[in-house]
């Protein structure tokens, strides 16, 4: 069984995507991508981004379709990891511009060093593992950058690094979300 999501900005505006149905698999609702990309507008072009747990890969899609120079998608899930890899190719995204990480955030960090300019940290909302994931990857997060999360729940109870500063935030629904702006230590 699949599901669609509809890329809702940049080169491939409109494009349907297909993607596993799979429990706890929520992508991004379509007011909230639209207000996230209207906020980094000028911060997608050329960037380097880290996408911790890519689920429908919607929200590495927008990015790549608005210009990110870079995409290390996460996805634990081989099911869907196979739809991310088939989006890939449909969309003709070169390795060197969107790479796939099946595996657990968690494990795919540990092999990681290079330095994002953007993340995104949208776990499983089940799973609770924003502070785990945020103190693990903060050490690939340039000073400056920005981190968009979203959660279920008040996003001052998530335990972030002191380091990261709320700029931004929203809520539709259920859905909290804030862009937060690594500081200089």
């Amino acid at each position: 069984m699949k599901n669609q999501l509809r890329i809702i900005g940049g080169d491939w505006k409109r494009r349907q995507l297909a993607f596993a149905s799979i429990e706890g698999l929520r992508p991004t609702p379509d007011r909230v991508r639209e207000t996230l990309f209207n906020w980094l507008m000028w911060d997608v072009q050329n960037s380097h981004v880290l996408d911790l747990c890519a689920g429908s890969g919607v929200l590495s899609f927008e990015a790549l379709s608005r210009g990110a120079a870079k995409v290390v998608m996460i996805e634990p899930d081989r099911t869907q990891a196979q739809f991310l890899s088939q989006n890939l190719e449909l969309l003709r995204v070169t390795k060197s511009r969107a790479q796939l990480k099946v595996s657990t955030a968690q494990q795919a960090l540990n092999g990681l060093n290079e330095q994002f300019d953007l993340v995104f940290l949208d776990p499983p909302y089940s799973l609770d593992l924003w502070q785990e994931l945020a103190h693990q990857a903060d050490s690939l997060i340039k000073d400056q950058a920005l981190i968009y999360v979203e959660a279920d729940r008040d996003l001052s109870t998530l335990q972030l690094p002191s380091t990261w500063k709320l700029i931004k935030n929203t809520k539709a629904g259920t859905v909290r979300a804030g862009l937060y702006q690594k500081a200089v230590d």
